[in-house]
């Protein structure tokens, strides 16, 4: 019978943990706090800072959000980051992205200092997170792996196949595979033979953006599926996976909504802890 993954549920056993470590810090006089930085009205990226500031709020971690207009330079965006940079209290920032056009991303992300990068985008933690000495990681590669984990689902030596190669989930997840031992092959739009590289999977990591992208034709008899997409489809809420047509085939599979989505929040609040431990040495 096929296991699925209730992401819910384990958002919530880790949250529990992480809210009672974020009271011993307070209990010692640290506050961990983060900023996150939105341009533009994009009512999709408004949705995800309230998310993420709902929890925050329910965790016990102080969040500040700074809003700024769409037709801001990129000097000042900058210039705001070097200021928080430069706050003692704020332990982390993040820049929701995808930016307005006319910014230059690289350089509104390069100029995070990689003490307080919660979203592991500067070239510095990504460079320490394909050598392995990483001490923050993007928060949907790290929820994957943990998941994985607490379902004991091995990935040494099993042959891993992730679907996307974006820089906040695709990438940073081969890296964090590859250290777990896996044979990783990541898959991409340029990629030739997809649905047989997809089939030779023993866990298929999805990530394209793609409602139903996956079909059962592309799925392995028993493999492990995770499904990273959210896409809006016919009025619903749907993966990147056919999962109805899927499920069937997997030994075990995410849902959508219910699976990776929760567990990302919850390690994106965990990297503002991790980043707050880091600064104190505690």
């Amino acid at each position: 019978m096929t296991v699925i993954f209730d992401g819910k549920a384990f958002a919530k056993k880790h949250g529990k943990a992480l809210k009672t470590t974020i009271a011993n810090l307070k209990r010692q006089g640290i506050q961990p706090a983060f900023c996150v930085i939105n341009i533009g009205q994009d009512p999709a990226s408004k949705v995800y800072v309230h998310v993420k500031a709902r929890r925050a709020t329910a965790l016990g971690l102080k969040q500040q959000i700074i809003q700024l207009s769409a037709d801001i330079t990129t000097a000042a965006v900058v210039a705001k980051i070097r200021e928080l940079n430069a706050d003692e209290a704020v332990h982390g920032i993040m820049v929701q992205l995808p930016l307005p056009a006319g910014l230059d991303t690289n350089q509104i992300l390069e100029s995070i200092n990689p003490e307080k990068d919660i979203d592991c985008l500067t070239a510095t933690n990504i460079g320490r997170l394909w050598q392995g000495n990483h001490f923050i990681e993007p928060a949907t590669a790290a929820g994957v792996m943990a998941l994985l984990q607490d379902y004991q689902v091995p990935l040494a030596g099993k042959n891993c196949v992730i679907l996307g190669r974006s820089k906040i989930v695709g990438k940073p997840l081969a890296a964090l595979m590859l250290e777990a031992n896996a044979t990783v092959t990541v898959v991409h739009s340029h990629s030739r033979n997809l649905a047989a590289q997809a089939r030779a999977a023993d866990v298929l990591v999805c990530a394209v953006g793609k409602p139903n992208f996956v079909t059962p034709e592309m799925v392995k008899p028993g493999a492990v599926v995770v499904d990273v997409g959210i896409n809006h489809w016919h009025g619903q809420l749907v993966g990147d996976v056919d999962y109805e047509a899927v499920y069937p085939k997997a030994g075990m599979i995410t849902p959508v909504p219910g699976g990776i989505g929760p567990v990302t929040v919850e390690f994106l609040m965990a990297g503002v802890v991790k980043l707050t431990r880091r600064r104190y040495g505690c």
